[in-house]
């Protein structure tokens, strides 16, 4: 389990590092000033035109960014677990690792959240509310894809019951789709944001699950 756990391990570190090299590459590849107010786009020519073959759909754009707190909900849902085991136990070091792990898992996605944020790498594609803002990545997929898998992975651990099991790693899986696919072609991120996000909240969740895998003996 341990030698599945380094590997792991290794993964999410390599997933961590191609993000650093995706976003490097964005900043110095086919660079073009094609943004907004001419501001300079990485990959321009394969951005722009899979922009334009998708369009602007500001509905999808909603409806996501608001079904983006349903992620800020299941992390708040495993602070109560954390919260209620720590009054119960008396004792932070009596919290189960897992849930530990993932506090500092969390904290870590929102840090890299308002890294980006301070320190735009590109702007959207259209203004949002009359404003500039920083696209690159995708925060709202970042947050999707670093979360949901938590909530199966945790499900998977703590309950028994297969049905229950299954219904929510579906429906974990199925919403996951939906918001990476609406982000993708509401028009309102580059395709290479989206990329990013993905390799990110892979590389940080690889770290997470092998980080518990190496905390624990059972098989996981």
């Amino acid at each position: 389990m341990k030698k599945n756990g380094k590997r792991l391990l290794i993964i999410g570190i390599m997933l961590v590092a191609a993000f650093a090299v995706w976003t490097l590459l964005i900043q110095i590849v086919d660079v073009q000033p094609v943004g907004q107010n001419g501001t300079d786009i990485g990959f321009a020519t394969f951005n722009c035109w899979f922009h334009k073959l998708t369009g602007v759909h500001m509905t999808i754009y909603t409806i996501t960014d608001w079904l983006g707190l349903v992620p800020l909900f299941i992390c708040m849902v495993f602070g109560g677990v954390g919260f209620v085991q720590l009054v119960k136990r008396r004792s932070l070091f009596k919290v189960d690792y897992d849930i530990i792990f993932l506090g500092i898992y969390y904290v870590m996605v929102i840090f890299g959240y308002f890294i980006f944020e301070m320190i735009p790498i590109n702007y959207r594609p259209i203004l949002i509310d009359g404003f500039m803002e920083s696209s690159y990545p995708s925060s709202t997929t970042l947050l999707v894809l670093s979360v949901m898998p938590t909530l199966i992975y945790q499900v998977n651990r703590r309950l028994e019951n297969v049905a229950v099991k299954k219904v929510v790693s579906i429906l974990a899986i199925i919403f996951s789709a939906f918001m990476v696919i609406g982000r993708l072609v509401s028009g309102v991120h580059w395709f290479t944001d989206i990329l990013g996000s993905i390799m990110l909240s892979a590389g940080l969740f690889c770290i997470y699950k092998a980080a518990v895998m190496l905390c624990y003996k059972e098989e996981n």
